[in-house]
């Protein structure tokens, strides 16, 4: 255990081509569950924790973690599940995370081992379950079927974004323009998927959204045989990184990597935490980056794209 607290912090800065390590945990029960490292900044025993006034969500509390005071969320309620009792809290951990530029930390059980892995052996979980759950991924490991938690859905209940664009930048002179524009998105997260889509129809922009790296090159190559230009279809491609089956990092390589679709223009997103993105995006050759989520902030990349486009025109 004390490897796993001292070492995740420095694994956190390490990145590799369609790369993905686990920090594999448990919650009420012996179902192991996993988290992308490169959103972990630490794991450390449960501290005491502060109350929060009348609070009536999974927020237990706070933490007071290195001169930093950071909310407290027990996963297991997050989920549905039974709580963890506030007697037990300093038997459990705290997983600390960097999501949409929000730090916050989840209450667990138990923290067991990083798993080191690709995301193409990382499988998207079955059509059957349906939609509403908080399930983004599932990987067999020792004969144990581990559970990914699309964290971003489950913060996204507790903490609902709003995904309307300003006025100041969704002006009826922009929307008009922007009618003319499809954009390709690309998340395994639905909750992702659905505020991007969201937002960009709010400015104007047709949009088609991939749930992760493989169907969108598989779509965009299948295009590409038929004869399509890929670039002149999409204004351009907004693809998350972390996602099963095939990564950002990789499908913005390959794309670049590709005559028929290699001037596409592609920005990254993601949650995650670390200064590693930039010379990531650099080294597979991606245009930009853009921090999970903020409707202005995704609306101004694509508006920006736009005027590019009209002044070459």
């Amino acid at each position: 255990m004390s490897g796993i607290l001292d070492t995740v912090n420095l694994r956190t800065q390490m990145v590799g081509q369609n790369r993905l390590e686990l920090l594999l945990f448990s919650l009420e029960t012996d179902q192991v569950y996993g988290i992308n490292v490169f959103k972990v900044r630490e794991v450390l025993q449960c501290p005491k924790l502060t109350e929060v006034p009348r609070q009536t969500t999974s927020v237990k509390g706070m933490a007071h973690i290195r001169g930093e005071t950071i909310p407290v969320l027990d996963l297991s309620e997050a989920v549905g599940r039974i709580g963890i009792p506030n007697e037990e809290h300093l038997q459990c951990f705290l997983i600390v995370a960097e999501y949409n530029t929000r730090t916050l930390a989840f209450l667990v059980r138990k923290v067991d081992r990083i798993l080191n892995t690709q995301w193409d052996q990382i499988m998207a979980p079955p059509a059957e379950i349906g939609g509403e759950n908080y399930l983004t991924a599932v990987f067999e490991f020792e004969d144990k079927l581990i559970e990914i938690l699309d964290v971003e859905q489950i913060l996204a209940d507790i903490y609902p974004m709003h995904t309307k664009v300003s006025e100041a930048l969704a002006t009826p002179e922009m929307k008009v323009k922007a009618k003319a524009h499809h954009v390709l998105c690309v998340d395994d997260s639905s909750v992702a998927r659905k505020q991007m889509q969201r937002s960009l129809e709010d400015l104007g922009v047709k949009v088609t959204t991939c749930n992760n790296g493989k169907v969108a090159w598989d779509m965009l190559n299948n295009l590409a045989e038929k004869g399509n230009d890929v670039t002149e279809l999409f204004l351009m491609m907004i693809s998350d990184i972390e996602m099963p089956e095939m990564d950002g990092y990789t499908l913005a390589a390959m794309i670049r990597e590709d005559p028929r679709m290699h001037k596409m223009h592609i920005v990254l997103h993601s949650s995650l935490s670390g200064g590693f993105n930039v010379s990531m995006v650099k080294k597979v050759g991606a245009d930009g980056f853009l921090a999970k989520f903020n409707a202005d902030d995704l609306a101004s990349v694509v508006i920006e794209r736009i005027k590019t486009v009209e002044q070459r025109s």
